[in-house]
């Protein structure tokens, strides 16, 4: 009888350090699949520098290219970014035709008239957008936010990665 009782004692010892470590592994794959599906699918495309013209509201075309978002891939594949848009809060829109991103670059969107290349897209805009205080949102060809960008309160910017 001692031999069995000393087997159930293992085996309720053995049961129990199992329960222990399935117990501590469960909350951590419920935090990931929660991080995940809060901020979305994760993106090598983003917003990097923001420069808008504080200078002045001039309207000539080289005061309104002076003004630009650029966009980066930070990611190693190239993307293209048909479809993808860039806003700003009043509700103005870019839209992105054909524009191949290779990886670890990036592209600067203009506001005023110019020739598209792969580094410099322009909006052929009249008048200037991206105001002193604002924020800019990068959404990709199904809507989604990517990223956005505000700045001008508190004097810096401040990021919102998604």
């Amino acid at each position: 009888m001692s031999a069995s009782l000393a087997t159930q004692r293992l085996l309720a010892a053995v049961l129990a350090a199992g329960a222990l470590v399935g117990a501590a592994a469960v909350p951590a794959a419920a935090h990931d699949d929660d991080r995940r599906g809060h901020h979305g699918r994760h993106s090598s495309i983003v917003i990097g520098d923001v420069q808008y013209d504080s200078h002045g509201r001039g309207r000539d075309n080289r005061a309104l290219n002076r003004e630009w978002i650029e966009v980066k891939n930070t990611g190693r594949n190239a993307v293209n970014l048909r479809g993808f848009t860039l806003t700003d809060q009043d509700g103005n829109r870019y839209r992105f035709n054909h524009l191949r991103l290779d990886g670890h670059s990036s592209v600067k969107v203009h506001t005023g008239n110019g020739r598209d290349t792969h580094r410099d897209v322009y909006q052929d805009r009249r008048h200037q957008i991206w105001d002193e205080r604002d924020t800019a949102t990068l959404r990709d060809d199904r809507g989604r936010v990517v990223d956005t960008e505000s700045w001008g309160r508190r004097g810096h910017h401040d990021n919102h990665r998604r």
